[in-house]
Formats: structure tokens, sequence, C-alpha cells
């Protein structure tokens, strides 16, 4: 496992439409951006969420080593007259810890994986029973659930853990620049003897990562 604490925050935003002044207002959010690096903060992306669901229309993705830097960074973000607009509707935070599925592990975001064009997250829960089970039961459930994952090959996960952060466990942030890739995989990883073991695991929310030139499209 890397050393990196490899701190994820992710936040969903959403609002009323029109919104006065979001268009003018991104060369504040530019400037923003530029300013997240010294502050030991990484900007995975910006995702278009508009109309996978109802109440969201843009998804970002923080990263860095101090989760104090990353809410100032957020907050910071939000204060922007291209951002003000929006209200908060879903965010969690979660941390490189290790992974129960494989011990060795590691996010691609901090294994050096560049970001791909989509990104479906979303949180999950473990039955009550699942952390008493006996480990080799544990250990072939996972062993199953993983062989089904690896078969595609052009998604990036990104597991975190997100125990006492969160109303969660875990957050699986999975990228692919094949969007169906992302509904295959979910689709087939269903079909496994863990997924008798899992308590909770919505809201999804999945988005393409858009660039600063797209920002005005989307949030007007």
């Amino acid at each position: 496992m890397t050393d990196q604490l490899g701190y994820a925050l992710f936040a969903v935003l959403g609002g009323p439409r029109p919104r006065a002044g979001a268009p003018e207002g991104l060369p504040a959010l530019a400037a923003a951006v530029e300013a997240l690096p010294a502050a030991g903060v990484t900007l995975r992306g910006f995702y278009d969420v508009t109309g996978m669901r109802a109440d969201a229309d843009l998804m970002i993705w923080l990263h860095g080593e101090d989760p104090a830097a990353l809410q100032k960074a957020l907050r910071e973000l939000r204060r922007t007259p291209a951002l003000a607009g929006f209200s908060c509707v879903w965010s969690a935070m979660g941390v490189h810890r290790e992974a129960e599925f494989n011990k060795r592990h590691v996010p691609g975001y901090l294994r050096g994986e560049h970001a791909r064009g989509w990104l479906c997250v979303y949180p999950f829960v473990r039955s009550y029973e699942w952390y008493l089970l006996p480990d080799e039961e544990r250990s072939a459930m996972l062993a199953q659930h993983g062989r089904k994952g690896a078969a595609f090959t052009d998604v990036v996960a990104n597991t975190i853990s997100t125990f006492g952060l969160s109303d969660y466990e875990w957050l699986l942030p999975l990228e692919s620049d094949n969007l169906t890739s992302l509904v295959d995989m979910m689709r087939d990883l269903r079909a496994t003897d863990a997924r008798r073991h899992v308590r909770e695991e919505v809201p999804f929310y999945t988005g393409r990562r858009v660039e600063p030139t797209e920002l005005a499209e989307v949030l007007s």
C-alpha cells in the first residue's frame, strides 16, 4: 500500500435555473482552480451530471494529503460567482486505506492514472454479518468479485475508505472513457456472492468530465 494518505472529496452541486452570473463568474472560478496546487490540492475534474439525476448539475472531485485543505478548497470554489448559486446536494470524503478486496489496491488517482472521460461514484455499506464471517469465506467472495471487475480493463478503480467520515463504509469512484463499460461492469458485478452482503449502495452520480472552457454551457 502506498504511503500516501490520498484523501478525496466529492461534491455534487445542483440548483434552480436560470443562474444569473454563472457564466460571467468563470474567470474567478478559473483563478480559484489555479490556486489549488499551492494549497496541496489537486482537481481531478469537473463532471457534467446534467440529466443523470433530477437534483444535480455538476460534480467536483478534489484530492490531496490534507482533509482540511480539501474542505477549504471546496468552500473557495463554491464562493465564486459561477458556483455561488448552487446548493450542495451530496458530498462525501474518503481516504486511501487497505482495500478489503485487494490489500495491494492503490486508487488510480494515486498511482498516476490520468483522469478518464466518465466518472461514476457511489457509496456502499456492507451487511451487518459481513465483518463477522470467516476470513476464508469473505476472501472467496471478494476473489470472485475481483475477477468479474478485472475483466473490464478500461475501467480505473479508485476504492477508498470512508468509515467514520460519512454515513458509508466505502466510496467507489470508477472511471472510464467508455460509459457503457461502466454500465456493463456494474451489471456484471450484481451476479456475485458478495452482492448478498450489501446493505446500501446509493446514491449513484455519473458524469462526463468537462474542460473549463465547457463550464459556461454546463452552468448556464
